[in-house]
């Protein structure tokens, strides 16, 4: 798999023929005599092959003038891989408009983040995606109301602004442009099609779609060991945890299922359920390609035992890249229960309150310039890291540093190192685990410089970064694999 897939036709007539789900999000296939775009998966007997052509995103489909099935759902395919594996233009771009950028600043504000030039944007969109900003930011906009119309009962003018459109008018357009159905045949056929029981006023039920195989072991493993008292929990099966948005904050639960992640969203205000969806999939790097991944990894003898075990691991990351920061340098040097202790401290001082109505959660995670305002020698922590921390802090809090899907992550390394007490297994923590870079390594890691020795591979951190290069672009699952040879809790799905 691979960028510009779509261009490949035999190989795309070969997925759709087989159904394969491995292949959804990757492209689009649009059915000439229907006027029906569809995932490759799409249970419907596929079309003959003079029928179809193929487009690279859903929103360049709409614009050719096609409409999502009404059997596979197109616009719920789980996102493609290449956005979260790369960090040019394009992908820095796509990451944005995920983030509800565009709705939020236009296409001059997510230009202005990316430091190039709206028609520059435009142009490699376009010849990459086949639409540019403003058409992918409408696809995302359609299936935003989609999600809000069938899973609420809010009136559609409501939905319509929650959504990120600017008039009920537009709205109603777009939702029978894309879907063949108005506003309300969609709320009507959900209706029918649902047999779930009614959720808690005020949280919006959703599935989360992902490429199989999703290990949930080491995922909800390592979010609920590490978990922040006040701001994160383990209960009932599900991780939750408090949100800040844009717009407001919000409570999040996500509970492991054997085809989707199930997602409990409450909202303090609507207009911030793309970008909590977004973030939310990000966290556990939902859009990954897992085959392929593990297919690299499996090339090592030494990987491949580990691999076939348990395939399928996804790496942990965040919801939030400067909060994440933050705690990688409480992290420095400490266990994971001191790091949790140091950092609930900040919680219940410096963080914002929340009200959970099912109870556990009580803040936000404080915000950078909060914690800018903290009185050094208040923090319990040894000198050095007093330094580290107060500097990271205000780092960010002025806007100097930044850590956001739309930071180029050489770049952003180089920043970080240059601040003190930054050394590289900090730094490539929050690559691996912020930034998202999957190949993002630690080899001075104690844990895997441990499971290296028992493996045989080489221990020394020179040697072996030098064979782990075999492993490229996938170290960072390489070290999912590599941790979960140890018994910490966080291998380990919570009961």
């Amino acid at each position: 798999m691979q960028t510009g897939m779509y261009t490949e036709t035999e190989r795309c007539v070969r997925a759709v023929q087989s159904k394969d789900a491995r292949f959804d999000g990757w492209f689009f296939t649009a059915v000439l005599t229907t006027h029906i775009y569809c995932r490759p998966s799409c249970p419907v007997v596929p079309p003959k092959p003079q029928n179809m052509t193929f487009y690279p995103s859903a929103a360049a489909c709409q614009q050719a003038g096609f409409r999502a099935c009404k059997r596979c759902r197109p616009d719920t395919s789980p996102g493609s891989p290449e956005w979260n594996q790369r960090a040019d233009l394009v992908a820095r771009a796509m990451r944005l408009i995920a983030d509800g950028v565009v709705d939020r600043e236009g296409v001059p504000g997510l230009a202005a983040r990316l430091g190039y030039s709206a028609r520059q944007i435009e142009r490699q969109l376009l010849a990459e995606l086949g639409a540019g900003p403003l058409a992918l930011a409408r696809a995302q906009r359609a299936q935003t109301a989609r999600i809000l119309i069938e899973t609420t009962a809010l009136p559609m003018a409501d939905i319509a602004f929650a959504a990120g459109f600017s008039a009920i008018r537009t709205f109603n357009d777009t939702v029978r442009e894309v879907f063949a159905l108005s506003p309300s045949d969609l709320r009507t056929r959900a209706a029918k099609r649902s047999r779930n029981a009614p959720d808690t006023p005020g949280f919006l039920s959703l599935r989360l779609p992902f490429r199989a195989p999703l290990n949930p072991d080491n995922l909800f493993g390592h979010l609920a060991a590490t978990a922040v008292p006040g701001v994160e929990e383990w209960r009932d099966g599900a991780y939750r945890r408090t949100l800040r948005l844009p717009y407001g904050h919000g409570i999040v639960a996500l509970a492991p299922q054997p085809d989707h992640i199930a997602c409990r969203l409450m909202l303090s205000d609507l207009r911030d359920l793309t970008v909590a969806i977004s973030r939310c999939r990000r966290m556990l790097d939902l859009d990954a390609d897992p085959v392929a991944i593990d297919d690299q990894l499996r090339t090592d003898p030494l990987l491949a035992p580990l691999v076939d075990k348990a395939p399928g691991r996804r790496v942990p990351r965040t919801v939030d890249e400067a909060e994440f920061a933050v705690r990688a340098v409480l992290g420095q040097q400490v266990s994971t229960a001191a790091a949790r202790t140091h950092a609930a401290r900040l919680v219940t001082a410096h963080g914002e309150p929340v009200d959970d109505p099912e109870g556990g959660l009580t803040h936000l995670f404080p915000s950078p310039e909060a914690l800018a305002a903290v009185d050094p020698d208040s923090l319990a922590m040894p000198r050095t890291r007093r330094t580290t921390f107060t500097t990271l802090v205000g780092e960010l809090a002025d806007g100097k540093l930044q850590l956001g899907v739309e930071t180029d992550w050489t770049e952003t390394r180089t920043r970080l190192l240059d601040l003190p007490g930054f050394g590289p297994w900090t730094v490539d923590v929050i690559a691996m685990r912020a930034l998202g870079d999957p190949d993002a390594f630690l080899p001075t890691d104690l844990g895997i410089r441990r499971a290296a020795q028992e493996l045989g591979l080489p221990s020394t951190p020179a040697a072996l970064t030098a064979r782990a290069a075999a492993w490229r672009p996938w170290r960072a699952y390489a070290v999912q694999y590599l941790w979960a040879t140890d018994s910490h809790p966080i291998n380990f799905l919570p009961v």
